[in-house]
């Protein structure tokens, strides 16, 4: 197996990795925070032990997929091939494995639907800056 070249544009890795908090931002603050924890079996009023050692975990995997992400998507792929590459791979592989490791866990329906939701914004917006900004 022959690898592509492994070009890509770092402030476009970086952009990537910081559209998922500023969507997560969103997703998890005002659209779906009261229904996400009751789901989830939170407290939506609770705050986390380590807020800094979350944000920074969080950043350095967003980080680290949108590098990959970027090493797979094809040299010559537009914004649209990117929108569409980026959908298949948050909903065939991340949502799908959500789904399988929620039905085992027994989570709602409702849970796996904000959570893959976001990720697979999340994998678009990936996709749509990494092949628009070469």
């Amino acid at each position: 197996m022959t690898l592509p070249p492994m070009e890509f544009n770092w402030l476009a890795v970086i952009a990537a990795a910081a559209s998922a908090f500023l969507l997560g931002g969103i997703w998890y603050g005002p659209l779906f925070k009261k229904a996400w924890c009751r789901e989830a079996g939170m407290d939506p009023d609770s705050k986390p032990g380590h807020p800094a050692r979350i944000f920074a975990i969080a950043f350095g995997c967003s980080l680290l997929s949108a590098l990959i992400f970027a090493l797979m998507l094809p040299t010559n792929a537009r914004a649209a091939d990117g929108f569409g590459l980026g959908f298949v791979v948050g909903l065939f592989f991340v949502a799908m494995s959500f789904g399988i490791n929620y039905a085992f866990a027994q989570r709602s329906l409702k849970l796996w639907m904000i959570d893959s939701g976001y990720h697979i914004l999340q994998f678009i917006a990936y996709g749509t800056i990494l092949a628009a900004w070469r």
